[in-house]
């Protein structure tokens, strides 16, 4: 492989949404070319992709194309043809993080099972195929959250079933059947790998989740924990990335019990809603360690600068078209405030089209501000 800082050196990226238009600001700081392959001709990387090709990042044959004469592949998403990828590793291809990496979290079954064969803490759990199976599952099971093995993102696929009267809306597809977990907060942790095995990993952050959604609407760091949970959560992130010899980040969720036990929720291999704040708020933004870890390159320092609360500015309820920016002015007369808007063309129902941070020195008064402004803003349709 050629040197990173070659003028002909090219990272490909499968995906062009929000997350990979924020990595590939960070590559454009080191002048390195990224390329991109999505399907959509006004995905937020449109104009920044180093070329931008359309099409699908699940058609095989477009992935193949696209990657032959990439130095490494990375992804903003983990819906991808796996099959692609493994012939292009067969290839010589870098391809960071492994096909097989992605082919184990794109199923929620096979996750689960990964974390219950490796001694990771999560949910008790059963698999089910269809309705039929549902039916057939022990009234003593419930609650239950059922998740659909493949496809479920930023909530959809996702439901709560509280006794088997409700088992007409079950998803009638492969699920995960989840025991519900009587929750004390919801938390995430993103650590990160290179190919020499050097790991590092980012501040636990808590998240707080829309409900009518099931989406996180604002997250904020430090998290409310204990040192030790903090540092349990931290060492079961860095374990997970260890175990899958991993080569790029890795977003941990955990389900904090009532009785303080760490679960793990769920893992995304690629940039995570749960550390946009780094791009302020730490010294190396997960966006850029993406960057250092794929290319095998020393891990930067994740110690963050103070707290920080991080707001989604999500498409309001009902409303689907051209996007009005109501009272934005207001997130960029606010000091220690942040704005970052995605380019998205058109707005939908709890679509996320941007986020702001908020900086300060005291937890309480950063979470507390960030909700004033949320407040004021919303995103409408024309």
């Amino acid at each position: 492989m050629k040197p990173w800082y070659d003028e002909r050196f090219q990272i490909g990226l499968l995906g062009g949404g929000q997350l990979g238009r924020m990595f590939i600001q960070s590559a454009l700081d080191w002048d390195v070319a990224v390329a991109v392959l999505d399907p959509d001709p006004d995905a937020p990387c449109a104009e920044l992709g180093k070329p931008f090709q359309i099409g699908d990042w699940r058609d095989g044959d477009a992935v193949l194309r696209f990657g032959q004469d990439k130095d490494v592949i990375t992804v903003e998403i983990e819906d991808i043809c796996v099959e692609a990828l493994q012939t292009l590793e067969a290839q010589g291809v870098a391809v960071r993080p492994a096909a097989s990496v992605l082919a184990l979290v794109q199923d929620k079954g096979l996750q689960k099972d990964f974390y219950r064969d490796n001694d990771f803490p999560t949910a008790p759990y059963v698999c089910v195929a269809d309705k039929a199976d549902m039916a057939r599952l022990d009234d003593s099971l419930f609650p239950v959250a059922q998740k659909c093995r493949r496809g479920g993102y930023d909530g959809k696929g996702v439901q709560i079933l509280r006794d088997k009267s409700e088992l007409d809306r079950a998803f009638g597809v492969p699920s995960v059947v989840e025991q519900y977990v009587p929750l004390q907060r919801e938390i995430a942790v993103i650590a990160a790998r290179n190919a020499r095995g050097e790991t590092a990993v980012f501040p636990v952050v808590e998240c707080c989740f829309n409900r009518k959604a099931n989406l996180v609407e604002l997250l904020y760091a430090p998290a409310d924990l204990s040192a030790e949970t903090e540092g349990e959560a931290a060492r079961l992130a860095v374990a997970v990335a260890e175990k899958l010899e991993l080569e790029g980040i890795l977003a941990v969720e955990f389900f904090v019990h009532r009785d303080g036990r760490l679960l793990i929720n769920e893992m995304a291999p690629r940039p995570h809603n749960s550390g946009h704040h780094t791009l302020e708020a730490n010294a190396t933004s997960q966006y850029e360690q993406q960057l250092r870890a794929i290319l095998n390159l020393p891990l930067g320092e994740t110690r963050a600068y103070g707290p920080a609360a991080m707001v989604n500015l999500l498409g309001a309820a009902g409303q689907s078209g051209v996007p009005v920016y109501e009272n934005i002015e207001s997130l960029v007369a606010a000091p220690d405030v942040h704005l970052h808007r995605y380019g998205k063309k058109q707005t939908r129902p709890y679509r996320k089209m941007g986020h702001f941070t908020v900086l300060g020195t005291d937890r309480d008064a950063v979470v507390s501000r960030a909700k004033r402004l949320q407040q004021g803003v919303a995103i409408r349709a024309r």
